[in-house]
């Protein structure tokens, strides 16, 4: 089946998205909501970190610009111009309902469009998913805290087993985020040909959120040579 992927950038759709490609799924896209030309939604990720990871993934990237009140009928409109071309699916990284939404919205929007929806994720145990995603090989770096939940300097730490093991010992903190306490930007793993090396960023905080600014990064041969 040819499916789209809805892209963060972040570990769970990036996981999502390896676990539907070993179930045989064709992904002919990702998807990525933007907030700005620039910027793309949630996860406030730059458009160029973004274009290299599905450069180093070879999949086609297709970014819409969107607001909150219209972003609902962009996504739609999105993924109706995908079925047009032959999409049948739709792979997300939600684990639990989608925040911000009523209940079942995802499912809705697929039926409403109609795709299927692939939750490879879908209530599993986050625990054992964050345990999955380190021991596959995926990297990914820490961009954005809910400074209510976590500190700035989770900010730029690399998800491993030491990050798990200090996550899990704050009480009411989800080991994956699924409560908004963080966000990530993956930059390498097994669906990668490609790695991104992050070299100079700095922390700053908005409207209770810290932010890793990232202001330099290179995509590099996995040898270790750069592109």
């Amino acid at each position: 089946m040819k499916v789209v992927a809805s892209w963060s950038g972040g570990k769970d759709s990036c996981f999502a998205l390896f676990k539907a490609i070993q179930e045989g799924f064709e992904v002919s896209n990702l998807l990525t909501m933007m907030s700005s030309e620039s910027t793309s939604n949630f996860h406030m990720i730059r458009a160029d970190m973004l274009d290299a990871q599905a450069n180093a993934m070879g999949i086609s990237l297709i970014k819409r610009t969107t607001t909150p009140d219209t972003y609902e009928q962009d996504f739609k409109s999105s993924l109706l111009q995908l079925k047009m071309a032959g999409v049948q699916g739709l792979v997300t990284g939600d684990i639990y309902e989608v925040s911000m939404h009523e209940e079942g919205w995802l499912n809705r929007i697929c039926r409403e469009v109609g795709l299927k929806p692939i939750k490879p994720l879908w209530m599993r145990d986050t625990k054992q998913i964050f345990l999955e995603f380190i021991a596959a090989g995926f990297e990914a770096v820490v961009v954005r805290v809910n400074t209510k939940m976590l500190g700035l300097e989770w900010l730029g730490r690399r998800l491993s087993e030491a990050f798990f093991a200090d996550i899990t010992k704050i009480a009411g903190v989800d080991p994956c985020g699924e409560g908004g306490e963080y966000h990530t930007f993956v930059t390498d793993g097994p669906l990668f040909n490609k790695r991104i090396e992050i070299l100079e960023s700095r922390k700053t905080t908005l409207n209770g959120f810290g932010r890793l600014e990232i202001s330099r990064f290179e995509v590099k041969e996995k040898g270790g040579f750069n592109k």
